[in-house]
């Protein structure tokens, strides 16, 4: 009785951590695409290398990293104040970081 937790009118909307959520599955599947691009096309790892000690990499992840960023700010800003299905939004991410996994484990990505 005394545990249980009211409802609170003033709750906060779950939108903008949902919007970090899909921006992050979003963000690491960004690292996978230009990796691979990077690796394959060979205009695309010149335009890569950012830092020259480090190669290509340095612009995948700069690129993807600025994706995120970009990406969650849109999201934060049109989700803020509404509740969204998280659930679904949770599912969408991890099956997002999953193929980023996926499409970085070498035999996948050297079939493109």
């Amino acid at each position: 009785m005394g545990d249980e937790k009211s409802l609170d009118s003033t709750a906060l909307p779950n939108g903008s951590g949902a919007a970090a959520v899909l921006a992050a599955g979003i963000g690491s599947l960004m690292v996978a695409v230009f990796a691979i691009a990077a690796d394959q096309i060979s205009s695309v790892k010149r335009m890569m290398v950012f830092y020259k000690p480090t190669g290509p990499l340095s612009g995948v992840t700069t690129c993807a990293v600025v994706i995120w960023l970009v990406v969650w700010m849109v999201l934060d800003r049109r989700w803020r104040t509404r509740d969204v299905a998280l659930g679904k939004i949770v599912t969408v991410a991890v099956t997002l970081l999953g193929l980023s996994v996926l499409l970085t484990f070498p035999p996948v990505a050297d079939l493109f």
